[in-house]
């Protein structure tokens, strides 16, 4: 099966925000900026419904969230820095790091859990949420 069948509710989703989509040797490529949170947040639950544990590698989203004024949220860790996730999941690859007391931009609050931040580098992605604060 193709990738852009396996992925079909993905790859319409991501055509209908003008994200570039590829098939390229077996992964398919979704890259591109999203109009708001919302939409990011469903392609990562559509992932997720299709490979439960993300355990395929035959997909890779590449995508931003076009964000004007977002919140603000410190870093509350205990001692060490808090890992920016490309995907709200701890199985999720580290594709940033923020310092105990940054005070970083909300893009979303995906669920309880997770939240979807951009750093003070433009570094987009999931953190867990217990070590946010909001900043008054």
């Amino acid at each position: 099966m193709a990738l852009t069948e396996k992925y079909k509710e993905l790859v319409d989703l991501a055509r209908q925000n003008n994200l570039l989509v590829g098939e390229s040797g077996n992964v398919l490529k979704v890259e591109g900026t999203v109009p708001n949170a919302d939409v990011k947040d469903k392609m990562w639950e559509i992932y997720k419904r299709i490979d439960p544990h993300f355990k395929s590698n035959d997909l890779v989203l590449n995508v931003k969230t076009a964000v004007r004024d977002g919140g603000k949220v410190r870093v509350v860790t205990q001692e060490s820095r808090l890992n920016i996730r490309k995907g709200p999941g701890t199985d999720q690859p580290i594709v940033g790091k923020a310092e105990k007391g940054d005070v970083i931009t909300l893009i979303s609050k995906a669920n309880d859990q997770w939240w979807l931040v951009r750093d003070n580098d433009g570094e987009e992605g999931y953190c867990y949420s217990q070590y946010l604060e909001p900043v008054q």
